[in-house]
């Protein structure tokens, strides 16, 4: 889930970034940036990251705005990260911690009443028995069903998407890519024939199905629905009505902690330690990464191919490949220039879907927050406050009216949260008896309808309505509040580069995943710019922490560069050898 480091680190000087001529270069410091630096530097490239901010981490970043606390400010759990890539760049030896929650989601209830969900079925079971025993049998086969699912899953997100040559190949080069093709296609079929028609078939109606549709045919009570329901809705203005809308639910089971499925982990040092991980990871591989390094144009050549880049402050930097770990909107509507890219291609990134309803509230408090229906107020954190835990949650109807409020131009009147309590764990991120509360509310408009995000009246007004919400199931926690800092969709996009504030850098429907995304035609990294890769999470896989894209990008930039030199090397010979020839005679 859309669930950082702490210190900005430059490993160059401006002076040497601008006098080398590097083998790749890589737009953005994110997880995934990071991680195709990583990979490349590995494969033996010099490479450069260029990060904006004073900091690295993109979305997964963490950031001290309050004295004394460390905010998850973007991303805020971890699950999907990759296994591969935390074995293969071995993240944990470079500082990754991963905290397992005691619970895995808590959901209070208006009348008293609350579910809790964890890691023992017997437990669980009785949990859900609370509110309708068939749930509580059904539970165990809904969530078998769906771990089937995740195996084909683990096999599409850690391959590439087999797109379709676009240049010019040696007969060799060509046969190879036939080979790959088949050999994914090959091994896709074997993943199906394993799950078998009958969980085929029902994988399929999970893809296309409304989430309210998939989980009306497993449960019948309202609670158990609409928690499942919470992650399907995850960053976007769809509905749980939205037909499709069950693929984004499996999207965000389909990760992992240690091996454990759906079990979403907070990070010892907030979300920006994933990425402090994977940077050191690049820096150890011989990657240089340079903060406070804005790029603000393509160098494109006479040939239509890439030769670096312009930084803001006029530093030209030179390189024949470019790894774009920005939106696809910001890369080709921002950077690159418009004649150098197809009509057709330029107009399906500029009608892609980047709207979002998230709005992401960071707070610091002096206590813990103390849920009614619990009982005694105990000062100690208890396994509901490692949860994952969700406010105005009760029902479907709760959910379905958010949403038809947001589309109606307006903030929820009753926002849909998650509430995570990362502290409760994680003791190096507030000081001692405080806490650092993570809010990530749905649905906010870009453009509300009734005012302006830009009015600081009009943005206070939405955090207190979601403050006195908590209030209704946790008393006294408005009270509990030192500070606060807000994210709204356009606050997302001007801090962190998110187009449209969309946190996935483009929505996750069918219509825009696999050989969908980006563009139709454009799935497998590489561009109509030659030499410009995407690695971000508007490419295959999507969007999360996961560094899969970063990964994947990575592996076809590395091989093309390899491809490019053993031609130039071979030209070489054969001038050379005519050269020597000549001379003979």
């Amino acid at each position: 889930m859309w669930r950082s480091g702490l210190n900005s680190r430059s490993t160059t000087t401006a002076q040497a970034l601008k006098e080398k001529k590097w083998d790749a270069l890589v737009i953005g410091g994110g997880h995934n940036g990071l991680t195709a630096a990583a990979y490349l530097a590995r494969g033996g490239l010099s490479v450069a990251v260029l990060e904006r901010r004073h900091v690295i981490g993109g979305a997964a970043v963490t950031e001290e705005i309050i004295p004394g606390f460390k905010f998850s400010r973007c991303s805020y759990l971890q699950s999907l990260l990759r296994p591969s890539v935390i074995r293969e760049l071995e993240l944990k030896r470079h500082g990754l911690k991963l905290l397992k929650p005691t619970a895995t989601t808590f959901t209070p209830c208006l009348d008293g009443r609350y579910l809790l969900l964890g890691h023992d079925d017997e437990r669980n079971y009785l949990e859900i028995s609370k509110f309708s025993k068939y749930d509580a049998d059904a539970f165990p086969r809904y969530e078998n069903q769906l771990y089937k699912f995740c195996k084909l899953m683990d096999f599409v997100l850690d391959s590439q998407a087999p797109e379709t040559l676009h240049w010019d190949s040696s007969f060799t080069y060509w046969m190879r890519d036939k080979l790959e093709k088949s050999v994914f296609w090959a091994r896709c079929l074997r993943h199906i024939m394993v799950l078998g028609q009958k969980d085929m078939v029902n994988f399929m109606d999970l893809l296309l199905s409304p989430t309210s549709k998939v989980l009306n045919k497993w449960f019948e009570s309202d609670i158990l629905k609409a928690v499942l329901a919470g992650d399907a809705i995850v960053g976007s203005m769809a509905s749980i009505h939205t037909p499709g809308s069950g693929y984004v639910l499996l999207h965000h089971v389909m990760g992992e902690t240690d091996g454990d499925r759906n079990v979403w982990s907070h990070v010892e040092g907030g979300m920006g330690s994933v990425s402090t991980a994977i940077s050191n990871a690049a820096i150890e591989a011989g990657a240089s990464i340079m903060t406070n390094a804005e790029v603000s144009q393509l160098m494109i050549g006479n040939s239509g191919t890439i030769e670096g880049v312009l930084l803001a402050d006029g530093t030209r930097v030179c390189s024949s490949i470019v790894l774009s770990n920005a939106t696809p909107h910001r890369t080709f509507l921002g950077l690159v220039p418009r004649d150098a890219l197809p009509e057709d291609f330029l107009r399906a990134i500029e009608k892609s879907d980047y709207n979002s309803g998230t709005t992401k509230i960071n707070v610091a408090v002096d206590k813990l927050p103390w849920f009614h229906c619990c009982g005694s107020n105990n000062t100690e954190a208890g396994p509901q406050h490692t949860a994952t835990i969700h406010i105005c949650s009760e029902s479907m109807d709760n959910i379905g009216s958010a949403c038809q409020d947001a589309r109606n131009g307006l903030p929820s009147k009753r926002p849909v949260m998650e509430m995570t309590i990362p502290s409760s764990l994680d003791k190096t991120i507030s000081p001692p008896g405080k806490h650092v509360v993570s809010l990530f509310t749905q649905y906010t408009p870009y453009k509300p309808s009734d005012g302006s995000w830009e009015n600081p009246t009009y943005r206070e007004a939405y955090a207190k309505r979601c403050f006195s919400l908590i209030d209704e199931y946790a008393p006294g926690f408005s009270s509990s509040i030192i500070g606060y800092d807000m994210l709204t969709p356009p606050d997302l996009e001007r801090e962190f580069g998110l187009t449209g504030g969309n946190i996935f850098h483009g929505a996750t429907g069918l219509d825009s995943l696999f050989f969908m995304r980006p563009a139709k035609g454009w799935s497998g990294y590489r561009t109509p710019v030659r030499g410009l890769y995407l690695c971000g999470s508007g490419t295959h896989p999507g969007g999360g922490v996961m560094a899969a894209p970063g990964r994947n990008a990575a592996r076809i930039a590395l091989r093309d560069f390899k491809k490019h030199h053993s031609c130039v090397t071979n030209l070489q010979t054969k001038i050379q050898r005519s050269f020597f020839s000549d001379l003979r005679y």
